[in-house]
C-alpha cells in the first residue's frame, strides 16, 4: 500500500496515495479546505498559544476537583514545587538568600536615588514584591528588587511631570501609581499572552540601551562620588561635563573622593576576582555590604560628615503603611502615572524575561514567560499598595543568587525577611553612610550592563542590529534615556518594515551532477540551465511587498535574458519560481503573481512553480490562479520541473 500523503503542514490530503504525473513525478499536494471557523481559531492558537495549549492538561482529567487543582497549580506553581521542597533545598535557598541580601541592601539605598525616591522605599521593594513573586513565577534563579535602568527611567519621566525636591509627597504619589499601572500592564500582557509586544524591542537595540543607561548612571553618580552640591538634573552628557567641569575649581570634595575612589578599586577588585573565580563568587557578593559598614563606620568616628562628606543621614525606621489611599486613579495625574507606568514596565518586563530566559537555559528548565508576565505583574501591583516602586529581576543579584546554589524562588523569601529585619531594626545605623559609598556600589554595579563582546558580536553578525544597538546607545548617552528608548523602538520597527517589504529573492543555479538547485551567491560553483531562470522567494508573499518581489523577479529576468544573449544560450522559456520558503500568501500576492503570469506571457515565456506551501495552494486554486497557468506548471521540486520542460538543458549541465 502506498503511503498517505502529507502536505508541509503536517495535515492529510484529500487523496489518499501520493499523487505522481505522467512522467513519474510527484505532485504538489494540496490539503483539506477548513471551514472558516477552523481558520481563524488556528490562527488564534498559532498566534496565542504558540508555545503550549494551557487547557491540555484539564481536558484530560476526569473529575472537577483534579481540574480545579491543576489550575491552582498553574497560577501558582509554588503549589507544585513545594510539594517536594526538602531541608536540603533549604539550605541552598538560605545560603543564597542571605548573600543576594547582603548585595540587595546597599544597591536599594543607592537605587532608590536613582529614582529620586527616599532610601526606604527602596528597601520597602525588595522586602514586598520578593514575598510575591515565589508564589506565582517560574524561575527559580531570578532574583527581584529594584533595578539600575528601571530606577533611572522611572526617576527622569517622574521628575518631568513632579519636582521630587519641591513636591516629594506628590511625587512619591505619583510613583507608587506608575508602578500600579506597570503592574497592571505586565498581568494584561501575560493574561492576554501577549508577551510577543516586548520582542519588539530587538536584542541588539537592548544591548545599545543598557549599554547607554550604564554610561548615564555611572555619569549621575558622579554628583555624589566627587562631592558636587549643585549638580544638573539632566542626564545627557553634555550636561552633566559641564555640571562637572564648572564645579571643578570650588564644588568637589577630596575627602568625599578619596573615601569614593577608594572603595571603588575595592568594589572592583572583588567583583574581578568573583568573575575570574567562580567559587569566589562570594567576595563579589558581600563586598557592597562590607563597604557600607567599613566607610559609615570610618565617617562616624572621624565625623568626616562634619567636613564636607555628604551622608544618608535618616533612613526611615519600620514598615511603611499601606499606600493604596495615594494612588492618583482619577484626574491628570493618573495618565501620566498610566503613560509612564507603561513604559517603565515593559522595560522591566523586558529585563526580567530575558535574565529569566539565560538562565533557564543555562541550568535547563523551562520558562513560562506568561506566567512570568502575570507574576511580576501582580507583584508591582501589590508592591504599589505596600510603599514600594517598581521591580523586576536584576542580572547581578540573579547571577549571585544561582552562583549560591538557590535551588528555588524561595531564596528571594529569604532575602524579604533579612530586608525586612533590616527594617524593623538596622536602619538607624545607615545614618551616617557616605553618599559616595552608595556611588561606587552603583557604578560597580552597572559596569556590567555594558557587554562589549555582545556589541562585537552584533556588529560581524548583522550590520543593521548594530545600527539599532548605535541608536539607542547615542540616544540615551547624549539625549536621554526615553529618547534612547524611542530610538530603539524605531529602529527595530524599521528593520522589521525594512525586512517585511524588501525580502530576499535569491537566483538558483545546478549543482554539478545533482539534481539540486542552490543560490549562485552561496555556491559559486553552479551552473545555470540555458533557457530557464530560476528565482527563489524567501518570505511570505503579503501586500507590503508583492510588487517588490514581482518586480524584483522582472529584473532577474532581465538580467538573465542579457547574460543569455551575451553568452549565446538559447532564448528563456521558463520561469521557474521556488516557493517553499513562501509559507503564506495574501490577496495582494495572489494579485502579483497574476500580473507577473500575464507578464510573462507577453514575452513567451511560461511560468513554473514550484513547492507552495499548504496555505499557498490553497489561496492560489481558490483564485483559480492553477487553473490559469495550468496544473501541470506546478511541481514539487525544481529538479522535477526542469526535467520535464528543459530535457536537453539538464544533460548539458
Amino acid at each position: 500500500m502506498a503511503p498517505r500523503a502529507v502536505s508541509d503542514g503536517g495535515e492529510n490530503l484529500d487523496n489518499a496515495d501520493i499523487a505522481m504525473d505522467g512522467a513519474g513525478c510527484y505532485k504538489v499536494g494540496v490539503p483539506r479546505r477548513r471551514s472558516v471557523l477552523e481558520e481563524f481559531s488556528g490562527a488564534a492558537k498559532e498566534m496565542f498559544f504558540a508555545d503550549d495549549d494551557p487547557l491540555r492538561q484539564y481536558r484530560e482529567q476526569p473529575s472537577w476537583p483534579k481540574r480545579a487543582w491543576l489550575g491552582l497549580q498553574y497560577v501558582f506553581p509554588v503549589l507544585e514545587w513545594g510539594r517536594h521542597y526538602t531541608l536540603a533545598k533549604f539550605k541552598g535557598d538560605l545560603i543564597a538568600g542571605l548573600t543576594i541580601a547582603s548585595l540587595s541592601i546597599p544597591q536599594d539605598i543607592g537605587y532608590s536615588k536613582l529614582a529620586n525616591l527616599p532610601p526606604d522605599i527602596g528597601l520597602h521593594s525588595s522586602f514586598v514584591p520578593p514575598l510575591i513573586y515565589p508564589l506565582m513565577g517560574t524561575s527559580k534563579d531570578i532574583a527581584m528588587g529594584p533595578v539600575a535602568v528601571v530606577s533611572l527611567l522611572l526617576g527622569t519621566l517622574l521628575q518631568k511631570e513632579i519636582d521630587p525636591k519641591k513636591n516629594p509627597m506628590d511625587y512619591t504619589r505619583l510613583a507608587f501609581t506608575a508602578t500600579f499601572f506597570a503592574g497592571v500592564t505586565q498581568a494584561a500582557l501575560g493574561f492576554f499572552r501577549l508577551g510577543f509586544i516586548i520582542d519588539y524591542l530587538s536584542h541588539a537595540a537592548i544591548v545599545g540601551f543598557m549599554a547607554g543607561a550604564a554610561i548615564t548612571i555611572a555619569l549621575q553618580q558622579l554628583k555624589a562620588f566627587l562631592g558636587i552640591k549643585n549638580f544638573t538634573t539632566k542626564s545627557d552628557i553634555a550636561s552633566v561635563m559641564q555640571s562637572i567641569v564648572k564645579s571643578a575649581h570650588h564644588g568637589w570634595d577630596w575627602h568625599t573622593i578619596l573615601i569614593g575612589a577608594s572603595f571603588l578599586a575595592f568594589l572592583l577588585a572583588t567583583k574581578y576576582i568573583g568573575k575570574k573565580n567562580k567559587k569566589l563568587f562570594w567576595i563579589s557578593a558581600i563586598a557592597p555590604l562590607t563597604s557600607v559598614i567599613v566607610s559609615t563606620f570610618f565617617v562616624y568616628i572621624t565625623r568626616a560628615d562634619k567636613h564636607g562628606v555628604s551622608v544618608v543621614k535618616n533612613i526611615k525606621k519600620g514598615i511603611n503603611p499601606p499606600s493604596a489611599s495615594l494612588l492618583y486613579l482619577t484626574g491628570p495625574l493618573a495618565l501620566k502615572g498610566f503613560k509612564i507606568g507603561v513604559v517603565a514596565g515593559l522595560i522591566a518586563l523586558t529585563e526580567s524575561i530575558a535574565i529569566g530566559r539565560t538562565f533557564a537555559e543555562m541550568n535547563g528548565y523551562q520558562l513560562d514567560g506568561n506566567k512570568e508576565m502575570i507574576a511580576l505583574g501582580t507583584m508591582n501591583i501589590v508592591g504599589s499598595l505596600t510603599s514600594c516602586y517598581i521591580t523586576t529581576g536584576g542580572f547581578g543579584r540573579s547571577a549571585v543568587n544561582c552562583l549560591a546554589g538557590c535551588q528555588t524562588a524561595a531564596s528571594n523569601m529569604i532575602m524579604s525577611i533579612v530586608v525586612l529585619l533590616t527594617l524593623l531594626f538596622i536602619t538607624p545605623l545607615f545614618k551616617y553612610t557616605p553618599n559616595a559609598i552608595l556611588s561606587s556600589i552603583i557604578i560597580t554595579a552597572v559596569i556590567g550592563l555594558i557587554d562589549l563582546k555582545a556589541i562585537k558580536v552584533i556588529w560581524k553578525v548583522d550590520k543593521l542590529d548594530f545600527l539599532a544597538c548605535l541608536g539607542a546607545f547615542f540616544g540615551v548617552v547624549f539625549y536621554s534615556v526615553e529618547y534612547g528608548l524611542l530610538i530603539a523602538v524605531v529602529i527595530s520597527l524599521a528593520k522589521i518594515l525594512l525586512q517585511a517589504t524588501r525580502p530576499k529573492t535569491a537566483l538558483l543555479g545546478n549543482l554539478p551532477r545533482t539534481s539540486e538547485y542552490r543560490d549562485i551567491e552561496q555556491y559559486p560553483e553552479v551552473t545555470s540551465v540555458p533557457g530557464v531562470v530560476i528565482v527563489k522567494v524567501d518570505s511570505a508573499i503579503y501586500f507590503t511587498n508583492s510588487n517588490y518581489i514581482k518586480d524584483r523577479i522582472l529584473r532577474w529576468l532581465k538580467e538573465e535574458e542579457k547574460r543569455h544573449r551575451e553568452q549565446k544560450f538559447p532564448q528563456i522559456e521558463f520561469l521557474i519560481v521556488e516557493l517553499s520558503p513562501v509559507v503564506d500568501i495574501d490577496t495582494s500576492g495572489v494579485h502579483a503573481l497574476e500580473a507577473l503570469f500575464r507578464a510573462l506571457q507577453k514575452q513567451k515565456i511560461q511560468l513554473i512553480l514550484v513547492n507552495p506551501g499548504p496555505e499557498v495552494i490553497q489561496k492560489l486554486r481558490a483564485a483559480k490562479f492553477t487553473e490559469a497557468i495550468g496544473e501541470d506548471k506546478i511541481f514539487l521540486t525544481v529538479g522535477d520541473a526542469v526535467t520535464k520542460y528543459a530535457p536537453k538543458a539538464v544533460d548539458t549541465v
